[in-house]
């Protein structure tokens, strides 16, 4: 593990900006003083005509957005989570969501990993607020590779989505030839028939490294990375549910309203198997450095794999 390259996915938004800006002059990247640490510094240098910056005023820059989208222009809002989709829920429900404009919203600083910052900064809530806005599109990507993807893949699509990136780098696990980026689309990393482990974001490489711990104890677990929360990949979920019987969910989010919470939905439908949640168990985050709170919420391999046994007695 030690030679596996790391990237943040905030910083796979910027490139991936610059890349995507380079095939069409339509987009533009809009900023609230935050191009630095959003990593859209890099396009705000490529294309510094494309860029805006609207200064600490979240609300206005996703209103400017919605505006700029009625013109054929393709924006892209970018602010951490926390203000990007809580300080301008607001704008996104009423300027974004209800006229469904062809806005992209590009939420960095996500969940506890944004660590030392501590709990007003990490937003466990954004996926929740965001799925509830009728036709906004939900990603969450795992690593750089499927963050570039899923930029590409907005850009592409017509209508609101929300992108989630985190602070902290993750390991790159999508490197592979036959990867395939689908919105709406989930992918199964590892076949298993004791337990499906659904996993999205940064929590996708730490339930793969909790297949591995189980293995070594004669568990035989499924691993499926759900970038796209909204819309689910229901087909995939039921066909792996109706294989194990048992399901755990694994996000760096409340386990209120987010990935969990879409599969419990489809489950409780079919009711083809049990569920297990793991996430931010209804309370708010702490100061500390990522790994210490990936470890303390349950979120690395060890705590994965401890709820995972836990599950299956």
């Amino acid at each position: 593990m030690a030679d596996t390259v790391k990237i943040a996915t905030r910083e796979s938004y910027g490139n991936a900006l610059v890349e995507v800006g380079k095939l069409n002059d339509k987009i533009y990247v809009l900023d609230a003083d935050l191009a630095g640490a959003t990593k859209t510094g890099t396009f705000k240098k490529a294309f510094p005509e494309r860029h805006i910056d609207c200064g600490i005023a979240e609300a206005n820059m996703v209103g400017i957005a919605a505006g700029l989208s009625t013109t054929g222009i393709i924006p892209f809002c970018s602010s951490f989570a926390m203000f990007a989709a809580g300080r301008a829920f607001e704008q996104v429900r009423n300027s974004v969501g209800y006229p469904h404009l062809n806005v992209k919203i590009g939420a960095t600083h996500a969940g506890v990993t944004v660590g030392e910052d501590g709990a007003t900064h990490q937003c466990n809530e954004d996926i929740a607020l965001m799925r509830t806005i009728p036709g906004m599109v939900v990603i969450v990507p795992s690593d750089d590779i499927e963050a570039k993807a899923a930029v590409k893949a907005a850009a592409e699509y017509v209508g609101p989505v929300y992108m989630r990136f985190g602070r902290s780098a993750v390991p790159v696990i999508n490197d592979n030839a036959d990867y395939k980026f689908e919105i709406g689309k989930g992918i199964c990393l590892k076949e298993g028939k004791d337990v499906t482990i659904i996993a999205t974001g940064v929590c996708v490489c730490e339930a793969l490294a909790a297949a591995e711990a189980l293995a070594k104890d004669g568990i035989d677990a499924e691993v499926i990375n759900i970038h796209t929360i909204k819309p689910l990949d229901k087909d995939l979920v039921l066909a792996s549910a109706k294989k194990t019987g048992k399901v755990v969910t694994v996000e760096e989010h409340s386990v209120i309203g987010g990935l969990g919470s879409a599969v419990a939905d489809v489950l409780a439908e079919t009711g083809v198997a049990t569920i297990k949640k793991i996430g931010v168990q209804d309370v708010f985050g702490e100061s500390g450095t990522a790994g210490q709170l990936l470890h303390k919420f349950k979120l690395d391999a060890e705590g994965i794999t401890e709820g995972v046994k836990e599950f299956l007695k």
